[in-house]
């Protein structure tokens, strides 16, 4: 998987993240392979976290007002 910019892997590496959660919830995994699937998906919890926190800066930059100034507002979806 290339991180070359992390939003555009946030989905992919969440669908990844919910089949490790899915096979170790079965119960079915050995112990060796459970570990190996738990640090894969704290990878990519981080990846997923950098790729959020990512898009927050963008849109930070993107609601500057023109003097310059962060103007931060609430996300409403309903005044899409």
């Amino acid at each position: 998987m290339s991180d070359t910019n992390p939003v555009l892997n946030y989905e992919a590496h969440l669908s990844a993240l919910e089949k490790i959660v899915n096979a170790m919830e079965s119960g079915d995994l050995p112990l060796e392979e459970a570990l190996k699937r738990y640090e894969e998906g704290i990878k990519l919890v981080r990846q997923c976290q950098q790729a959020l926190n990512h898009a927050e800066q963008k849109i930070n930059v993107l609601s500057r007002n023109a003097q310059g100034e962060e103007t931060l507002s609430p996300f409403d979806a309903d005044q899409e």
